[in-house]
């Protein structure tokens, strides 16, 4: 199945470990799984396809519904990965979600992963979005958008998370862009709490393209996204029997990220980050505590919207987005 059982978590969690602690290329060494090993379908009915024996999945967006799938098991901590390619032409309004979540289960206090990519209008390229809620913060948002070095409609490209009890990482291509140290001071706001994982394609017109000014053009549609290569190495967790006190007495949480690659880290933030929370001053007079501020990346931002990241008059920042209990069920080289 998809996840590690307990009696092999310390040999499930330490390869994961590995991930961040030598060359990427050990990332291609995990266990690609089919779909139907580690995912079933959550929505969409016909919009979800299965092609080549499980290896490759379609989810569709079209003017009846939206699609999406979700793990078979709840995960406390891994590495969860996946290759996607998005939808071409003028995608506006729309989103595609990789992400990990609670919200079905608990309703007032969830924990949240999420790389969400939002649609554009033509000629203007998809961007990507991450953030992280603990334990139902959604009132302290934070998110960080991206710009791709790549066209992400053309071709696969691998994104993963790498979620421990004391961090979490984010790669694109085995390039970490954004690592979220556990500081004493969030409290909860680190998620803590088993999840599962989501994959899913809808209409976000409200919110996902210039606040809501261009919305999904259902001209345009089917807008198809393809999913394949799927990983998910981590601890298996059963709510009945309630393991999770193994997953965290497992857990390996020295996971560091290589010089080389924190290089590449800085290196794509300083050039391809068009916003952060952490920056934002309009919206946190104090930067959250787990922010890390680097003089580089607020000047970049600084220079690209002084409004928001420089004297805080005006704020555009991360754009308001919705929770659901699952994400839309309503509904190369690179330059571093």
């Amino acid at each position: 199945m998809g996840g590690c059982h307990v009696c092999f978590l310390f040999l499930c969690l330490s390869s994961a470990m590995v991930v961040v602690s030598g060359s990427s290329s050990m990332n291609n060494n995990l266990p690609i799984i089919a779909f139907e090993d580690g995912y079933t379908p959550l929505f969409g009915d016909n919009n979800l396809i299965i092609h080549n024996d499980g290896k490759l999945v379609h989810l569709t967006l079209d003017q009846r519904t939206g699609s999406g799938f979700v793990s078979h098991e709840l995960y406390l901590h891994g590495y969860f990965s996946a290759k996607i390619k998005l939808p071409a032409d003028y995608t506006a309004g729309v989103v595609v979600a990789f992400y990990m979540s609670n919200g079905d289960m608990f309703k007032k206090n969830h924990d949240e992963i999420d790389f969400e990519f939002l649609g554009n209008i033509r000629g203007r390229d998809w961007r990507m979005q991450t953030n992280f809620y603990g334990n139902g913060s959604t009132n302290t948002g934070r998110e960080e958008r991206y710009d791709l070095w790549f066209d992400p409609s053309q071709d696969f490209h691998q994104y993963s998370i790498l979620w421990t009890d004391s961090k979490i990482i984010f790669y694109v291509d085995n390039v970490p862009i954004r690592e979220v140290k556990r500081t004493e001071s969030m409290g909860g706001d680190f998620p803590s709490k088993p999840m599962t994982l989501y994959a899913t394609i809808w209409d976000a017109s409200d919110w996902a393209t210039d606040g809501g000014k261009y919305r999904v053009n259902y001209k345009y549609a089917p807008y198809v996204a393809e999913f394949s290569n799927f990983v998910m190495h981590g601890c298996g967790v059963d709510p009945i029997d309630e393991n999770v006190a193994m997953c965290n007495n497992a857990q390996n949480s020295k996971a560091n990220i290589i010089p080389k690659h924190k290089i590449k880290m800085e290196n794509f933030r300083n050039n391809h980050m068009t916003y952060s929370y952490c920056y934002d001053r309009a919206r946190y007079q104090v930067p959250p505590p787990e922010c890390v501020i680097s003089l580089q990346e607020a000047e970049a931002l600084r220079k690209l919207d002084p409004a928001t990241f420089g004297d805080g008059r005006r704020h555009r920042g991360g754009g308001k987005r919705r929770h659901h209990q699952s994400k839309g069920r309503k509904a190369e080289d690179a330059s571093f």
